[in-house]
């Protein structure tokens, strides 16, 4: 096949001392990244990228989608030693990862996620290598109706697989979608909701949002609980990982499965965050034992993971192919493209045969050389539970604020970060989800400006979302999800009255 010859081409374009050497700086810097809140693949890219406009663009792009790589890997180990999400798409993760690490089990717990995001991510690049064409053309297909029903899915899947109650996953979801619409309108040019903050203009940073809701709020909930840190030692061996390995090969089901959700996600595309949650929800309805998720279920951490790095990795396709970036690492990544001269599209295939098939190439070298690293310094990651927690709770709480303050330079989202963490105390302590709220601040403007536009086409008729088979079966798929707690009680009504009668019968 052209496409295998033209990889081997690539191999040996990237499998150069320089290019290796490059691969494994990108990586480690990625890792670090990851683990750091606030940061992020799409900052620490764009903070990176001036670092390499003097290398050739091979060299440079394999570099930097490298540090992408790495930072998808290094999310989780945050996640799950502490529960504080180092990456958006890692929020998902922390449901039963950090139980898992409570319970003594950080090494399995780690070497499950880089295990999954290494498959997740190998099964992307597949796709990326031989079926570039057919996707592209079905991106192209993709207008404002399809987006907001994709968006519309991904918020009726939580509702309906959520095991929360309905009515609190709404008002969390609710609540998010206020939280939102915080800002400018991007259509009337309206202010909304600022009450005369200027900092409020561009809204609520997401990144802020995640660090004091998850990062904040755990630390206020275990100084409540008595300063006693919750993650247990862990000894990390080479017979764990094999036998974690063993183990989770049983699952293949939940990899095929997540691997298609975040490759649907990333080409569409929907991104990686609602991909690990759809897949984690997914999981969670499928299973023979539901009541253990949110527990320490290693399913739990096999399925986000593996949708999160198959949909940050399927998101590079739409910007090499369309010049589309599927997510905001990919928008980083293309400006680099332009800077060095190269506009993605299809004819980048064609005039820059090298450098497009050098890339894919690194996409498989970079994840095996990252799997590899983040496997073998796993043991630095996981001697982190030994500290005492009146020890790292004031260097979380440091590393917070660094973080919230680095995203836009501003003492602002320090002060937000504070909020937002007291708002997850409560959450927490209420008992009300917090996924579901940062599911809609993540996508709220997003869906907003998605639907506001489907309606500016069809004149204000909702009909475009059934117009055609494409838009009208993920609509309809998310009015079943949507609807789909209500069969439920109507379910549970009818034993209660089938209960209730038969005992009047008795009576």
């Amino acid at each position: 096949m052209e496409e295998l010859a033209n990889l081997a081409h690539g191999f040996s374009v990237a499998l150069t001392l320089q290019n290796l050497m490059f691969m494994f700086v990108g990586i480690t810097l990625g890792v670090l990244i990851g683990v750091l809140p606030g940061l992020g693949g799409a900052n620490g890219i764009a903070i990176l990228l001036p670092l390499t406009f003097s290398m050739n663009p091979t060299s440079a792009i394999i570099m930097l989608s490298c540090i992408y790589w790495g930072a998808l890997f290094g999310g989780a180990i945050t996640s799950i030693l502490f529960n504080i999400p180092g990456e958006p798409w890692s929020v998902a993760t922390t449901f039963d990862g950090y139980p898992m690490a409570q319970q003594g089990r950080a090494a399995q717990a780690l070497t499950a996620a880089f295990t999954s995001s290494f498959v997740g991510a190998l099964f992307a690049v597949a796709l990326i290598t031989f079926l570039a064409p057919l996707l592209a053309k079905f991106a192209l297909k993709f207008g404002p109706a399809e987006f907001f029903a994709v968006q519309l899915l991904t918020f009726a899947s939580f509702v309906g697989m959520s095991k929360e109650p309905p009515a609190k996953t709404l008002a969390a979801m609710m609540l998010g979608f206020a939280l939102a619409a915080v800002g400018m309108d991007t259509v009337t040019g309206q202010l909304r909701m600022t009450y005369g903050f200027p900092e409020l203009l561009k809204g609520f940073d997401f990144l802020i949002a995640v660090i004091g809701l998850f990062g904040i709020g755990e630390i206020l909930l275990t100084m409540e609980e008595g300063l006693a840190f919750k993650g247990k030692s862990a000894r990390i061996s080479s017979r764990t990982v094999w036998d974690t390995w063993r183990e989770i090969g049983r699952y293949w089901k939940t990899f095929l499965r997540s691997t298609a959700v975040g490759c649907w996600m990333g080409i569409t595309p929907g991104g990686a965050t609602p991909a690990s949650f759809m897949s984690y929800g997914m999981a969670r309805r499928l299973s023979k034992q539901p009541e253990r998720f949110g527990q320490g279920e290693i399913q739990g951490v096999i399925a986000p993971e593996t949708a999160a790095h198959a949909a940050g990795t399927s998101a590079l396709l739409p910007m090499l192919t369309l010049g589309i970036p599927g997510s905001p690492t990919a928008a980083v990544l293309l400006g680099g493209l332009l800077i060095w001269g190269l506009q993605p599209g299809p004819m980048l295939f064609v005039e820059q045969k090298d450098f497009v098939w050098g890339l894919i190439a690194s996409m498989y070298l970079g994840n095996i050389v990252g799997l590899l690293v983040v496997l073998t310094t796993v043991p630095w990651w996981a001697a982190i539970l030994r500290i005492p927690f009146s020890v790292i709770a004031p260097v979380i709480i440091v590393i917070c604020a660094i973080g919230a303050y680095t995203v836009h330079s501003s003492m602002f989202d320090v002060w937000m970060m504070l909020v937002f963490g007291v708002l997850g105390y409560l959450f927490k302590k209420l008992k009300y989800p917090l996924a579901p709220l940062v599911l809609a601040l993540v996508l709220g403007d997003m869906a907003e400006a998605s639907f506001r536009q489907a309606m500016l086409l069809s004149q204000g008729s909702l009909s475009i979302f059934w117009s055609n088979p494409l838009v009208g079966s993920i609509a309809g798929l998310a009015l079943v999800m949507l609807l789909w707690p209500l069969w439920g009680f109507a379910q549970r009504l009818a034993i209660a009255r089938e209960v209730a009668g038969t005992a009047g019968s008795k009576a």
